[in-house]
């Protein structure tokens, strides 16, 4: 016997007495009050603390994100000299992680690897006070060695030898040493560290909203950032920047772009790389993405994938511009990437080598004044019926 269906009509009167309570997506639902990131998406705007990321990106650092994003205000230069310190203390594991990381599958996506190192290092943590003071040092500890963690994975399951930490070399730079085995151009590393700056925080993205949930029922910052790591990973969010790159492989030549947009947008497949939840304009960060693109084009053997995006950028700016929908900072990210030389499964472990900073941020302002997330739903299935016995039904 089928099971019995929920009237179609009740589940209307259910949602139709109080349509704004129900917000699928939670589209416009304010969850958290933070002073840590603006978005102004009719504008086309993105500041950390009132700070403009063009700005940012053109005259400072990721380090210096960082203590703007955990303090509050940008750091005088010994305390910019401290937390840089802090950072080259820890970017190193602990001993008894590498041999773990080596056990993973090497065919593992480096999201899963990440998300099950974050958990394990929680277990190496032996400072059980949970001050602000001691999670602080927890945010330093976990965004320093992010990169250590992705960069020894790779070398691993391409049965190379782990590199360590250099002892000098900035955060960005240090990750792309730690990559390849050599020290990066200043090209790379300027590249880099713009990334990282662009991607170090967005406002109430899934991810940090994940992060905020398991923080709030005070659970501890690792849970909370391996929760982070885990959103991060879908397609709808960190994982769109691989998708960009298979979608552009597919496009291959730039001769091909028209056909192929008409043929996807006939059949209503989602274009990635473009659209965004609260940018109803260019997103920023692809605006200042897109022009590192293009440099590293005119350097590198990459630059036919350039040619397609920017292609592809001019027929759907025709096609859907009208409609509020603009490239998103997916669309060039993956494309910078890629003509670095990195590969495309590492693109999404590279925006949470990023975004910790803006999680463990978060989490430590959402822990000053903290508020058990508990939603509503709305009920639309049978209403209240006896229990009928097996030997009835």
């Amino acid at each position: 016997m089928s099971e019995e269906k929920p009237d179609a009509d009740a589940l209307l009167k259910a949602i139709a007495k109080k349509p704004s309570d129900y917000s699928p997506g939670l589209e416009g639902v304010v969850a958290a009050r933070s002073r840590l990131c603006q978005i102004d998406g009719a504008a086309g705007k993105l500041y950390y603390l009132g700070y403009a990321i063009e700005d940012l990106v053109q005259h400072s650092n990721f380090e210096e994100i960082c203590f703007l994003l955990w303090y509050g205000r940008l750091p005088r230069h010994d305390e910019l000299e401290t937390l840089n310190r802090h950072f080259l203390n820890h970017r190193a594991l602990p001993s008894e992680v590498v041999p773990f990381i080596e056990r993973l599958p090497h065919t593992s996506h480096p999201m899963d690897a990440l998300r099950t190192i974050v958990s394990l290092l929680a277990s190496f943590d032996a400072n059980p006070e949970k001050s602000p003071e001691a999670n602080l040092h927890r945010a330093i500890r976990l965004t320093a060695q992010f990169p250590t963690v992705v960069a020894t994975f790779q070398r691993l399951r391409q049965n190379l030898k782990p590199i360590l930490p250099h002892p000098k070399l900035g955060h960005a730079a240090n990750f792309l040493y730690m990559l390849f085995g050599t020290e990066p151009d200043e090209m790379a590393a300027k590249v880099m560290d713009a990334a990282l700056i662009l991607h170090a925080d967005h406002e109430m993205n899934a991810s940090t909203f994940a992060s905020l949930v398991v923080c709030s029922t005070l659970s501890d910052i690792y849970s909370a950032v391996s929760c982070g790591v885990g959103a991060l990973k879908g397609p709808l969010h960190g994982g769109a920047n691989e998708a960009v790159l298979k979608m552009l492989q597919e496009i291959e030549d730039p001769k091909n772009v028209e056909t192929w947009v008409d043929q996807a947008l006939a059949k209503k497949t989602k274009i990635m790389g473009f659209g965004h939840r609260v940018y109803k304009n260019y997103d920023p960060r692809a605006r200042i993405l897109k022009e590192y693109a293009r440099r590293l084009s005119e350097k590198t053997k990459f630059s036919r994938f350039f040619q397609v995006n920017d292609k592809l950028e001019q027929v759907m700016q025709a096609r859907k511009g009208q409609q509020g929908i603009f490239p998103n900072v997916d669309l060039y990210s993956g494309i910078v990437y890629h003509q670095m030389g990195i590969p495309m499964d590492l693109f999404t472990p590279i925006f949470a080598i990023a975004r910790v900073a803006g999680w463990t941020a978060h989490i430590l302002e959402y822990w000053q004044d903290n508020r058990l997330f508990r939603p509503n739903a709305i009920y639309y299935g049978p209403p209240p019926r006896p229990y009928v016995p097996v030997s009835a039904r």
